[in-house]
């Protein structure tokens, strides 16, 4: 098996990628890649690195791994070809070792291995020394719902609000994982997708002061998708101003949102582990879909001379 690794993915080589991850999404009804690792496989970005398998260096790929850097840990997402899935074992270990021995040599970093339902690849990832940190709930609720916010809410300013949306942002997330270190340019590059609405980013003030948010998203129907989803994107309220209720008051608002663009299905992301917002969400009407699980590996740094060192 040929395998190359990769900090960038050059045009010749991006569409035979992209007929594999269709062609896994299509086999597994979801996104190949969350929307992160599909952002960066599109534009790159500070640590991307990727690894493809091939039958033979001039082939197309039957598997894909990448990895993405998000605030202070590497998202790893992968895609297998259905065809292929009887030399699972195999492949992942292929595909593990090379992504790995590049992350080290990037300088290490904590892992977190993102599998979506697959049982198979969960075993694996354990037997190869990832331990699972997290489960990632997608949770669902049919729209209308039969609350509406009753706390006034305005849209998201281009040019105007991205400061201090990140300043509330990475408060509100201080010490996760992945959702604590937007910048303005990550945030810029947002904008700049065909999905973006500032219509849909609903924000609350108070005291002169963003409180609160709910970023809201329109996943467009897909052959895996036949109906469009609304997604709460993100969604946060500022520490300054807990206790207060705007968690659920947000999240209607977004629902508000979603509704009126006449979208009959909500969708969100909540950590398994947060049972405060889970139980909150199951009050409003959302019901757990689907779940998907992170498994956690450091990776030390490695030098040029093959020695590893302390992971930075």
């Amino acid at each position: 098996m040929h395998y190359d690794v990769s900090d960038r993915i050059e045009p010749e080589r991006r569409a035979a990628i992209e007929r594999l991850l269709a062609e896994v999404g299509l086999a597994e009804h979801r996104q190949a890649l969350s929307d992160h690792l599909m952002i960066d496989f599109r534009d790159g970005g500070d640590g991307f690195l990727s690894v493809t398998a091939a039958p033979e260096p001039e082939r197309a790929p039957i598997a894909y791994a990448q990895a993405s850097r998000a605030n202070e840990t590497f998202a790893v997402e992968m895609a297998i070809a259905p065809a292929e899935r009887s030399e699972l074992d195999s492949l992942v270990a292929g595909l593990i070792d090379h992504l790995t021995a590049a992350i080290g040599e990037s300088g290490g970093g904590a892992v977190n291995w993102w599998i979506h339902g697959d049982a198979p690849l969960s075993d694996l990832a354990e037997r190869i020394g990832f331990v699972e940190n997290r489960r990632l709930l997608q949770m669902r609720m049919p729209l209308p719902s039969e609350r509406t916010a009753d706390v006034a809410t305005r849209a998201f300013v281009v040019g105007q609000d991205e400061e201090e949306w990140v300043g509330v942002n990475n408060r509100a997330f201080a010490g996760h994982g992945e959702q604590g270190g937007w910048t303005t340019d990550a945030l810029r590059q947002r904008e700049s997708e065909s999905w973006f609405d500032p219509q849909g980013f609903r924000m609350h003030e108070r005291d002169d002061r963003l409180a609160a948010f709910c970023w809201t998203k329109v996943h467009v129907a897909t052959e895996y998708e036949p109906e469009s989803i609304g997604e709460i994107y993100v969604i946060a309220v500022d520490p300054d101003f807990h206790g207060l209720g705007l968690g659920s008051q947000l999240t209607l608002a977004g629902l508000d949102h979603l509704s009126s663009l006449g979208t009959t299905t909500g969708m969100l992301y909540v950590d398994a582990a947060n049972t405060t917002a889970v139980t909150m969400y199951e009050r409003l009407g959302y019901r757990t879909h689907t779940t998907s699980t992170a498994h956690h590996l450091v990776i030390p740094f490695r030098s040029e001379t093959g020695r590893s060192e302390t992971g930075r």
